[in-house]
């Protein structure tokens, strides 16, 4: 890959407004760049071009558009976190596609990964039943998918892993959930606090205490209103943390048997361990302090 001396000398001088702080200067010349046909991405080690692929890339999950004050304009959304894999994330998509009804639509949010190029294939590929937005910093977990949900228009927002594949049309029954006013939440998998409040394990169908972030819908309403925990920066136990959140202010969870099964979560299994353990500690340590002892917020 050979980069164009012009474009070179803008890069040196978007370092340089950088180091100045002159972040007008450096924004600028980044759309210089860009318009040139290169995306610079900041790294530790320094900047680094990459040719501009063939669609739009926001700089952050803050310039996602914000559409919280606009009225339901359709029935749901399923919202993908793309970390990476393009694999996995064909084998979710194509399920969704296949198994959804045809008024729900598939958001793609490209999380600064390797996989922009199948998130744009797919969008192509299945035009007003995938859309797709791109960034080129990667955000945690609670930031990006808060941002989608900001970015949302659909009366009920579905969180989905790109690990949870659909063997049947499991968006009807989970939508249904939702003719009860007073649901907040539906998905695959529930849990239920243990005594001491240790650990989680798994629950029945029904109302549950918790619900798992595999495929979980919430009304958008209460996800506006109560918003992800702000401090997680990786998903496992912010799913439980949100959802004794949203049972803390009224609502209640149900969980049900679905025709979906699990692939290899790669999340969790293909995560660094030691920032994957050491960003659950902080996130169950908060959920603790919260509500260690909430015994008003089990159910019996």
């Amino acid at each position: 890959m050979t980069v164009p001396p012009d474009v070179l000398a803008l890069v040196a001088q978007r370092t340089a407004a950088r180091q100045a702080r002159d972040f007008a200067a450096s924004d600028r010349l980044r759309d210089e760049v860009l318009a040139l046909g290169w995306v610079v991405r900041d790294t530790p080690d320094g900047p680094v071009l990459s040719e501009r692929p063939p669609y739009d890339v926001l700089p952050t999950v803050r310039d996602l558009p914000d559409r919280s004050a606009a009225p339901d304009a359709r029935r749901a959304t399923v919202a993908l976190l793309v970390d990476g894999w393009a694999d996995d994330v064909r084998t979710c998509v194509q399920a969704l596609v296949a198994h959804a009804p045809d008024d729900v639509v598939v958001l793609l949010l490209d999380n600064a990964s390797d996989a922009g190029g199948a998130v744009h294939e797919l969008a192509q590929a299945h035009p007003g039943r995938v859309e797709e937005l791109h960034v080129e910093q990667a955000a945690g977990w609670s930031e990006a998918r808060q941002a989608l949900v900001r970015a949302d228009v659909a009366t009920v927002h579905v969180l989905m892993d790109v690990s949870t594949v659909l063997e049947g049309d499991a968006l009807t029954p989970l939508l249904a959930a939702f003719d009860d006013p007073s649901v907040a939440g539906a998905g695959w998998r529930g849990v239920a606090v243990q005594d001491g409040w240790t650990a989680f394990q798994d629950a029945p169908a029904g109302e549950v205490e918790a619900l798992l972030g595999y495929l979980l819908a919430v009304r958008r309403s209460a996800a506006l209103q109560v918003p992800l925990p702000a401090g997680a920066r990786f998903y496992r136990n912010a799913d439980v943390e949100w959802s004794f959140l949203l049972r803390e202010a009224g609502g209640r969870l149900l969980a049900l048997d679905l025709p979906v099964r699990q692939d290899r979560h790669r999340g969790y299994h293909d995560s660094d361990p030691a920032y994957r353990d050491k960003q659950s500690r902080k996130t169950y340590a908060r959920f603790l302090q919260r509500f260690r002892g909430r015994e008003d917020l089990r159910l019996r």
